[in-house]
Formats: C-alpha cells, structure tokens, sequence
C-alpha cells in the first residue's frame, strides 16, 4: 500500500473477521489485493482468516497454496486482526466455564446487579444470565477509613503500602489510590486452597477474582491468584490487574466477562497458529532459530493493537468496529483543518457511529454488551439496530424499521429465500441498489442475482396494509422512501447522543461513510444533521481491515487516586511521579515488542469529577499549543482543563466544589507505520476539477428521490478520474458499493476518496411545506416526530444523570425528564422511571395555569406538592418553558422531576417511615419562581428547604443543602438542553408542523389506547373488569373498570376504596394516573408514543379524602413507593394481565442528623 512506510520484509495482511464477512487486505511492494469471502462456509474452509491469508500468499507467490499446507511465515511481515470471536461467545453464551471468587457476604451482587431498566414495560421481564458457574466466598474484609461524605473532610496518613511484604502485617496501609485502608478480617490460605480445590475438582478451569477494595487494595487478590495457580488453574483474572476502578458490580462482571472470554480467545488463536509454519508473535520474531516467525497482532477495543499472546477477552469486544473508526480516523481527520469527523459505518443487521475530533479517539469505560457490564477502555462506538437487514413494519400507525433483524437467512425478500421486507428491499426497488453490481450468490444453485420482483411484492403489501388502516393513497414509491426515511431518522439519533448531548455541532462535522450499505444513506443522514460534506474512502466497504493496517500497538496503564486537585505543590509533584512510573512501564512493555524509544509517544490522562458527582471527565494533558493558548503555557494544567471541558459539555461548573482524581491513565502508543497518502484537505485544494456529463455512464437507471423517480446515470467507480465532478442525482458503484448522489448533492472523485458537497442550502431532500389548511397527516412525518420528540427526553435525561449528585439520581435512576405541549399535555417521556409518567403532566398542567402569562424566557418554575401534581415531597419537579421567536407565546415546556436525597423533615433521608402529617416529611412547595430570566435565586431556594422546613416541630431543613442546589442546578441545565433541542426542532421544520405533529403523535397514543379497550370488552365478552387489593393494615383498594366498545373509552372508577390513613401511605391523585398509564403501556406491548393521548380515552374516578386521593396535609412518602405499586397490582388483575408483585418498593435511607 503506497500509504505505509515502514522497512517491509514480506507480505503485510490485515482482516477484520466479521459476523457475515471476512474482509482482507493483502499487501506487498506497494501492490493492493482486497479479497471478501464468507465468515463461515464450512464446506469449503474451517477458518475464514486463514483461508483469506492462504488467498492473498497465493496471489503474491503466483501459485495456488493448496488448503491444509502450513503457511510459510517467513514470507509474511506482519499480520494484524480484528475479529468477533469474543461479542459472540458472549452474545450467545458460548464461552468457558468459570467461577467467581468474591468477599464473602457478596455472593449474590452481580445476580442483584444494578438499577438499569432496559424494558420497563415487559411484562416478562427476562434478566441476563450471570457468567459463571460457582461462588467462592472468601472471608476477608477491608475497609476504607475515611468516606466521601464526612462533613469533616478528614484524612487518615498511613506508612505502609499496599503491596508490600509489610502490609501483610499492618493493620492499616496505604492503598493504591492513596487512601487509608484498615484490613478487618485477613483471608485463612489454607481455606481459601480446599475452596479453590473443590471447585477446580468441578471441572472449572478458569477463575474471576474480585474482591471488594482490590482496586485499591491489591494485596487479597493477588494471594487468591497465587493459591489458584498453585492448585493448576489454566486461566486467573484478577480485577486489581485488568482495570483497578472503583465499583464493585462493573468490576465483577469485568472480570468474570476476561475469565469467561479469554480461554475462547486462546483457544481460537491456537488452533490459527497451527495453519502457519512458524511462529506468530514478537516471541517468535525475536527468535533467531527455526522458521522465522511474523508478528501477528490483534485490535483490542479500545482502537490500538496488542500483540497475539496479550490479546484478552475483556479488550475484544469491540475488535471488529474498532478497526473501522482507526481506519476513517488516520485517512479523514486533517490535523491542520483540524474539522471533526463522524463515523457511519452501516452493516446488515446494525449501524454503529462514532466521532473523532481534537486529533485522538474517544473512549468510554463503562459499556454493557448483551447484557454484560464491560469496565474498560473503548472506543465511544453507538450502535443502533437499524441496517440493511432491518424488518419494515406498519404498527398503530406508524411505520417502524426494526429492531428486528431478517438475518443472513431468509434475508431480505430480493435474497430470494421468502424473507420479510427489510431496508434493503426498499433500496433495490427505488433503484437505489443495483442488482448488476451485487455479487450473483441468490437462488437454488446459488447463481442468481436480487430479486426484484420479490421486492416489489412484499413493498405491495406493506402498501396495501398502509392505504387500508389510514385511508390514504400512497404509491409504493412513497411507502418504500418512507421507510427509508424512517430507518434515517433512527440512525440520526445515536449521532445526535454523541455530538449534541456532548456539545458538539453536528453541522461543524463531516460525515465519513463505510460498510456495505452507508452509501446509500449517507446523503440523506447528512442532510439530516446539517453536515455539509460526506467522505466516502476508496476502501470504504473494507474500512475495518483497512484500519488494522494503519493502526498503532498500543500499552494501556491505570492506577486509581484520590487526591484532591490543586494547580501546583505536592500534589502535582506526586500525580507527576505516578505518571512517570506508568510511562515506564508502557515504554518498557513496547520495548519489548520491538519499538524503539523514538517510535514511542504517550497520551497522558487523569479522570476527574467534581466532589459528589458522578460525571467523571477523562482529561487529556494539554498539548504544547493548547497550554500557550488557554493555560498560559502551564501544560499540567489538568484542573482549569476539566473546568472548561466541563462546561463545554455539561454548560456548568460546580466553582466551589473540590475537583477529585479518580484515576491517573497512560496510553503508550508505539507507532507502527506512517500513513503517507495526502489528506483530504490537501487533495481538495489541488485537485483540477472536471465536470462530467452522461459520456462517462455506464448506463441509466429510472432512482426514486422525494418527489418522484428521476431517469439517472449509474457511473462504474472504476471509470471515474481524479477531478471527475459528477452532479446528482447519480449512482456511482462497484462490486463492493453503491453510493447514491441525490439531486442536490454533487461527488468528487480524489485518490483516496469520493467527496460529496451537499449544496442546496439546507441540504433538504424533503417536500416544500404545506400550508395548515392544506395539512393532512402524513404517517411518515408522523413517525419521524415519535423519534425526535423522544430523542430530545432522552437527552434531557442523560444530561440529568451525568451532572447530578445525588446516588438516587446517578445510580438509581430516580428521575424523569419530559417535553409537554402549551396546556400541560405531555408530549414525549423518555422512560425512565413509572411513577413518574402521568403524573408530571398533573404538576405541569396546575403550573401552566398559575402561571399564565406571568413568565418570561430562562424562567424555571419548582414544586413538590402532592395537591399540585406531586409525588411524594422528595420528588422535586423543575419546568421550563419555550417561547416562540418574539418571546410572546408559550409553545412548549421542558420538565425534569428528581428524587433528592434530602429535603428536611423529622428523619434524614426525607423517607420517615412514622410520619403523620405532611410537614413532617420536609419541604413542600406548591409554586415558586426560582429561576428569573437566567438567574438562579439561591437565596430563596435555601429559605424554601433548609428554613421553612426547620420552623415544625422536631423537623429540620435539608441535611445537604449544597447538594439539593447542585442536582437543581442539574435539572436547569437538563430543562436548559431539552429546551434548546425544540428551538432546534422548530428552526428545522417550522413552528406550524412541529405543533402539528405535537398535537398528532398524542392522537396516535389515543387511538392506540382506544383499540386496547375495544380488544379488552371483546375478551371479556363486555362485563365490567374489577378487583380489589388491600394494604398491609387492610385499607382495601377498589377498582371498576367499564368500557365503551363504540368509542374504545373506559371509566377507571376507585368507588370503595378506603379513607386516607393517619399514616403515610395516603398516594396523591397524580400517582393513580401514573399506575393507569403505565399499565396501559404495558398491555399494549408495542413501542408506541408515551404521552398524553394516552389518558385521553379514560375518566378516572376517585373517591375524595380516600387513600387515592388524601386531603393537602395529609403524609404521603410511602404512597409513592408502596400503594403505587399496589395500585399497579389492582389494575393488571382487573385485567387479568400477570399475577401481582411484591406489592411494594424496598426502601434504604441514610444520612446525617435527626
């Protein structure tokens, strides 16, 4: 390849082993071979790896290497892969069978897991297995001597350190972060061997040792790890060794995922070295006698290569799409322009995106695949289950694109096996997709191209389907682009979580397309996020092997800390020492895989949050020019770093808060080849273009583009020469893509690259706007708003999470965040948490009317009162509101509810379990302006919950003031984020559509709502629903369900409920609808819209002062959290949907004082 420099000595191969393909890249003396072939095709070869390396050695010995010949690895410079082996053991559960060793008493923590809720409107809810097989409880226990939440702040000095011989006898030590650690029951070695004996006596062979503290405390695990290899375990993973982060659950299931993984990995990797003769590896390189060995290295997740024996399962996951982002990142990024690249990487059955800008990758440490929490370094890949392979559907009136997949088998339709319509079936009949240039593999025997007609059927009856339920006439045209346009939308939003949510403008971005099917959507997923330029590589459809070659081996370190930041003193001066340990053992490590010390740079980090929070930022050491320009030349300036990545990202700072280090991390790159080709940036500025007519088209095809099929050039890439300017609309294709050029797009043809400009203003490829007279509802529109509406809650929410303080928010979820229309009406809830759902719209509802015509734009109104919507008083509700361009009129509010973990009253934690009366509960607040036109009104905040709460008998105002502003301050800035995402909404489409779709999208959930009724009067042959339940002391709860079948309305009527209690179990109103509403969704067992459309059918009927409907200063903390759940139960037994739960919350609650 003309693009890598290095002293090469035989052929270099790179692959990424896919699901579906293997795809190769075979290079020698500057001569490229690309070959694709099946990933299982067990008639013909046992691995498709070897069979693709087999190919390649072939061509370049010009002789045909017969299957089952050791290949010659003397011929061979280097082999670099990426492969699945790892996702899919661990997507099908197909890896070793392992142990997890643990502390005792934590046996059951990852079966306890955490608060994530993946679907909280199944029924039959189905929890991920755990790994491993056996529990080995060890009985030892430390514990860390000082904790985050003394008022005090005090620090305890201890001499030993973790680590040494000295430890095994101090009964205090210094931990690897640099807390105090008191050890409280030291490990028996002689128990702890019979333990390990019995379980390996079981046929376990390899072990996942976590023990609470080894992050910090090493000392335990490594004695575990020791015995364990004494008794004969073939694999030991040890948490301390493979990432040393806090978090007992993500650290657990990190370690028993590399114990579960790793053995599969090795197992793969042998039986690949057995097709070779020679080693593989440095070892073998560095070997002088024998066959001389290749080096062979494998792409770890987090973007660089390790070599073949230090590949692990835990950095394997994403081994295949991480080579894809290298790949883009190395030929689209140019360090001068410096302009930000999104990466579109479209396949069968998924997409994944990503983002690289500021010259280095994007990693995240926590991430669950298949259910398994993974804590370590990857590349901040999202993945979206939306491709080619994605199933169309016509569902309550909506089309929807997935998330089920056709799969390599049936396929689509046009794959000629009685599949399904898929996306790729839409695209063949628009003339979007070619059957001239897809490989003829279809049919009986195999020889036979797409089908076209069976495309043309299925989209028929889609059609069919679609004019039948809403009364229109659309083409198939119109219903094939429209599914389309909807599988875009989906593909948009995980963008939109990495650049938007993150507070990066899109539209500063470039879009860089590979896979198989990018090609064909790039322009419209551009247009969509305002991205003026796509790159499309001339490797594109093999982008993920082709990264393998370009990438750098890389050596990752990371120790925890815990200090607290100051710009200079000793706290530098030690942070800098831990760096520079790290760095040498990085460097030594690339050492020893043949770098010299000049190929060798280092990328150094600390992760750092603010004192409380949970948003830890990884933050890169400034570089030389961003020093000089923002730190007065200081390039340790990590602290005024993470204050501005802050609030670039966040929009806040937190000024008077301790900013802590949770870890110190070196990335050691060793730097392998050096990518010489121009970048895209230097081409554009020499290439000579030429427009091109029709004479260079290899033929014409009639291509679908909004508005109708348009008679098109279909271009062979091949044909095409640098400088070649090609106006849409055009098809440019080879035997490995096919990238469609719409009509307001224009390509380019560079060396290394297709470039298409967008260049009508907007980018648009959508109709004019019609006026609202003219308006009728356009099932497509109508769907797109369903995506954006809850993209702009779920962004509200993640913002939310990452910024707050309180452990109700950031690891329990007890939050909300929701849009709702002018009146009140919620619009879109990303589901977060159940009782929250109806009950908000009460809050915003009884605040719109209070404040009619009193607010003004950057206003914030709070309450927490049960009378005006509330919950239970913890749960505090902050909305915002969005006015139109004049600031005149109220179009929308944004709204966020959080649990605090304290708001005053007679017990800390604000959850008094003997509460009487509502002022023992702490604040209550019905309707107060805390925010004016910006400014956050501190002062009356402090007097509404630390003051007014205290004046009660035996209460006090919140223990934890400054945390109640900062998770407020949280909830402004989440409102703050959902309200600029409408603005952008309304810029994008114009006030009259968004507010008509607005009004729409709760039709639909009505609509929905109202044939569950009619179906529910059907099955119970038209008798009334009912069923009672009662509390713990026998206050019964009553419940009447009668259904309308003509108008598909129902009366939920709670007659004969009992009086509210002199207790706290009494549950505002709000939270009724909250139960009506969430069951609702539930039975209905569809994604549909979740908002006010869906009471719009039922009339609620409660009794006053019963225990639905207590009076204003009646005790209400446990209704939130038990009657609502025994709510829940009544309704679903009326409807005799499931059997009860356990008919209440669990509840913890600590804190300081009384």
């Amino acid at each position: 390849m003309s693009s890598i420099d290095r002293q090469q000595r035989g052929i270099r191969i790179a692959i990424d082993r896919g699901g579906t393909f293997t795809d190769c890249v075979g290079t020698l003396n500057g001569e490229d071979i690309v070959i694709k072939l099946l990933s299982e095709d067990p008639a013909n070869y046992d691995d498709a790896p070897l069979e693709g390396i087999r190919r390649i050695m072939s061509h370049f010995q010009k002789r045909d290497i017969p299957r089952g010949e050791a290949l010659d690895t003397s011929k061979i410079d280097s082999i670099r892969m990426g492969t699945t082996v790892a996702t899919n053991a661990l997507l099908e559960r197909k890896g070793e069978k392992i142990a997890l060793v643990v502390t005792k008493g934590f046996r059951d923590c990852l079966t306890i897991g955490n608060q994530s809720r993946p679907k909280i409107f199944d029924l039959a809810i189905k929890k991920p297995d755990v790994l491993y097989e056996e529990v080995v409880e060890i009985d030892e226990r430390v514990t860390l001597e000082d904790y985050a939440e003394d008022p005090e702040r005090s620090v305890t000095k201890a001499e030993t350190k973790a680590g040494t011989p000295e430890a095994a006898k101090a009964d205090l030590v210094m931990g690897m972060s640099g807390e105090a650690v008191r050890v409280l029951q030291r490990p028996t070695e002689g128990t702890i061997k019979d333990q390990l004996q019995s379980i390996y006596d079981k046929g376990i062979r390899s072990i996942a040792v976590c023990l609470m503290h080894g992050y910090t405390f090493p000392d335990h695990e490594a004695l575990v790890g020791n015995l364990a290899r004494e008794v004969g375990f073939e694999h030991i993973s040890l948490s301390h060794e493979l990432m040393p982060m806090i978090k007992l659950v993500s650290r657990a299931t990190s370690v028993c995922a590399d114990a579960y993984l790793t053995p599969a990995i090795k197992k793969y990797i042998s039986g690949f070295q057995k097709g070779f003769a020679g080693g593989l590896g440095t070892r073998s390189v560095l070997k002088e006698e024998g066959d001389k060995g290749a080096r062979c290295e494998f792409m770890q997740s987090d973007g660089g290569l390790v070599d073949v024996e230090k590949f692990t399962g835990l950095k394997a996951i994403l081994s295949g799409p991480a080579g894809g982002v290298v790949g883009y990142a190395i030929t689209s990024y140019d360090g001068e322009t410096k302009i930000p690249v999104i990466g579109f990487d479209m396949g069968g059955t998924s997409t994944d995106v990503s983002r690289y800008g500021e010259g280095r990758y994007e990693h995240v440490f926590e991430t669950t695949t298949a259910g398994v929490t993974i804590q370590s370094p990857q590349l901040d890949i999202n993945t979206v289950a939306a491709g080619g392979g994605s199933r169309l559907f016509f569902k309550n009136g909506l089309f929807v694109v997935g998330p089920e997949s056709v799969g390599a088998h049936p396929g689509p339709a046009c794959y000629r096996k009685g599949g399904p319509a898929a996306v790729t079936d839409a695209n063949l009949f628009l003339g979007r997709l070619l059957p001239e240039f897809f490989p003829k593999i279809f049919g009986k025997n195999e020889d036979e191209g797409l089908d076209y007609e069976a495309s043309k059927k299925v989209i028929e009856e889609l059609a069919e389907q679609i004019n039948r339920e809403t009364g229109k006439n659309l083409s198939l045209d119109e219903v094939a682009y429209g599914f389309l346009t909807i599988a875009n939308e989906a593909m948009t939003r995980p963008i939109r979580s990495i650049t938007e949510a993150k507070g990066h403008d899109s539209s500063k971005h470039r879009l860089a397309t590979f896979g198989g099917a990018g090609g064909q959507h790039a322009v419209a997923i551009a247009a969509a996020l305002g991205v003026k330029q796509i790159l499309v590589h001339r490797y594109s459809s093999v982008l993920s092997a082709y990264g393998m070659a370009l990438a750098d081996v890389v050596d990752e370190r990371q120790e925890p800390e815990s200090k607290v930041w100051h710009d200079e003193g000793e706290v530098v001066d030690e942070l800098k020492v831990k760096m520079e340990k790290l760095k040498d053992r990085s460097r030594q490590t690339l050492r020893d895989q043949g770098f010299q010390d000049e190929e060798i740079v280092f990328e150094e980090y600390l992760n750092m949050r603010y004192r409380g929070t949970e948003s830890a930022l990884m933050i890169v050491k400034p570089s030389e020019v961003e020093a000089k320009a923002s730190f007065d030349g200081d390039d340790w300036a990590f602290g005024r770093a993470f204050v501005k990545h802050h609030r670039y990202e966040f929009g806040f700072t937190l000024d008077e808060r301790d900013i802590i280090i949770d870890d110190v991390r070196v990335r050691g790159i060793g730097k392998s080849f050096r990518y010489q080709d121009k970048t895209v940036d230097q081409q554009l500025k020499e290439v000579k273009r030429q427009s091109i007519g029709a004479q260079k088209a290899y033929g014409k095809s009639q291509v679908y583009f909004e508005g109708g099929r348009r008679e098109t050039p279909i271009y062979k890439l091949v044909d095409l020469a640098v400088g070649d300017e090609i106006s849409g609309p055009a098809v440019l294709a080879d035997g490995t893509q096919t990238i469609v050029v719409t009509p307001n797009a224009k390509a380019l043809i560079l060396q290394t690259h297709v470039i298409i400009d967008l260049t009508s203003e907007d980018g648009k490829d959508e109709p004019e706007k019609k006026e609202s007279s003219e308006r009728e509802v356009d099932p497509i529109m109508l769907s797109i708003f369903g995506h954006r509406f809850m993209a702009i809650a779920e962004q509200m929410g993640r913002a939310l999470q990452k910024t707050s303080v309180s452990t109700n928010v950031k690891e329990r979820l007890d939050f909300s965040c929701a849009i709702f229309d002018a009146a009140g009406g919620l619009v879109a809830n990303a589901p977060h948490l159940p009782v929250h759902l109806g009950s908000m719209s009460t809050c915003v509802r009884t605040q719109a009317k209070i404040w009619d015509g009193k607010l003004k734009k950057g206003d914030v109104i709070i309450s927490n009162h049960p009378s005006y919507g509330g919950t239970h008083l913890p749960d505090i509700t902050l909305l915002m509101p969005a006015f139109d361009e004049k600031g005149e009129r109220i179009l929308f509010y944004a709204a966020s509810r959080a649990h605090h973990a304290d708001i005053g009253g007679i017990t800390a934690g604000s959850m008094p379990p003997n509460s009487r009366e509502l002022f023992q509960e702490g604040a209550a607040i019905k309707s107060e302006k805390i925010v004016s036109e910006g400014k956050f009104n501190e002062e009356r905040i402090t007097e509404l919950l630390y003051k007014e709460p205290a004046q009660y008998p035996g209460c006090s105002g919140t223990r934890c003031l400054a945390d109640n502003i900062n998770d407020l301050r949280a909830q402004v800035s989440a409102n703050q984020k959902g309200i600029s995402l409408i603005e952008n909404l309304i810029a994008e489409y114009g006030e009259e559509t968004v507010q008509f779709y607005m009004v729409n999208i709760q039709n639909n959930a009505e609509q929905c709502v109202r044939s569950l009724l009619k179906d529910v009067y059907k099955r119970f042959e038209g008798k009334d629903l009912s069923a009672v339940d009662y509390m713990d002391e026998g206050t019964p709860i009553r419940l009447r369900v009668t259904i309308d079948p003509e108008k598909g309305e129902a009366t939920f009527d709670f007659e004969g409920t009992g009086p509210q209690v002199y207790g706290n179990v009494n549950a505002p109103e709000a939270i009724t609808y909250s139960a009506i509403i969430y069951c609702l969704r539930c039975l209905i067992s569809e994604d549909i819209p979740l908002n006010q459309g869906c009471l719009k059918p039922i009339h609620v009927k409660i009794p006053p002062k019963s225990l639905l409907s207590p009076s204003a200063g009646a005790a209400v903390v446990g209704g939130n959290v038990m009657t609502s759940q025994r709510i829940t139960d009544v309704i679903f037994r009326a409807f005799e949907a499931c059997a009860a739960s356990q008919g209440d919350c669990n509840n913890l609650t600590f804190g300081f004082g009384g």
